[in-house]
């Protein structure tokens, strides 16, 4: 998505949660003054490189999902890329499935990632005002292919396609670069791991936030948006409880 029209969205998300823009910037320096030069030049152009013409898998860390099954997938000219969502980068790894990209702002099973990085995995690495110590801590683990990003106007160095949490940003980003049709695979959106407290309930405030921003995304996309379910059937994304596609 274009920053003209995703900027406004994200200034609802920002005001909602309290999000301090100017530390945004702060962390979005602190992340590109750790990235080296490769990791700084055509992020954007690099992602696409790894994504355009092929179907995405986009997989999220719904409780109980799993893996996705890709050996289910049909067959495809151009092949399948996968992308994971920060956490769900452990799931895949344990299935034996090396993402082609992780997108992750370093809140999950870090070392898991910085593990995938070293096999091949591109890691989109998002800078926010709430994980500079965590830039700090994990950037220089990686030993792959990095690139940035962070939720403000884009620059050579750092991308902003759209989206808000790992997964929507996933999703995001795999329909920017030219994915042929992008599956969700483990979004749950009124379930969280986060038990009870004000921890859970603002996680499940931002997994409405990622629910509205896919929905935004099915309506403009050139491409399909799917939901890919676990009893293998695959539909136009809908938020829950409407009854109505997106598409």
């Amino acid at each position: 998505m274009e920053y003209a029209r995703w900027a406004p969205v994200y200034a609802r998300i920002a005001n909602a949660f309290g999000f301090d823009l100017l530390q945004e910037g702060a962390a979005a320096e602190v992340l590109r003054s750790m990235l080296d030069a490769e990791a700084r030049t055509d992020p954007l152009a690099r992602c696409r490189s790894r994504i355009e013409g092929r179907a995405a898998i986009v997989v999220g860390l719904a409780p109980e999902a799993g893996a996705p099954p890709l050996d289910r997938l049909p067959a495809t000219r151009l092949g399948r890329v996968v992308l994971a969502a920060d956490g769900a980068t452990a799931r895949c790894l344990a299935a034996g499935i090396v993402p082609d990209l992780v997108v992750t702002d370093l809140d999950g099973p870090v070392a898991s990632e910085v593990t995938a990085n070293a096999r091949g995995a591109l890691v989109v690495v998002h800078a926010h005002g709430d994980n500079i110590p965590a830039l700090g801590e994990w950037v220089p683990e990686f030993s792959g292919e990095l690139a940035g990003s962070w939720s403000g106007p884009p620059t050579a160095e750092l991308l902003d396609v759209g989206g808000f949490t790992d997964g929507d940003r996933a999703a995001y980003l795999a329909e920017h670069c030219g994915a042929t049709e992008v599956l969700l695979w483990g979004f749950d959106f009124a379930r969280t791991e986060e038990r009870e407290g004000a921890a859970r309930d603002r996680k499940l405030a931002k997994l409405r936030f990622a629910e509205t921003n896919l929905a935004l995304l099915a309506e403009s996309s050139r491409v399909p948006i799917l939901e890919w379910r676990r009893d293998g059937t695959r539909r136009p994304f809908q938020v829950a409880g409407t009854g109505k596609s997106t598409q």
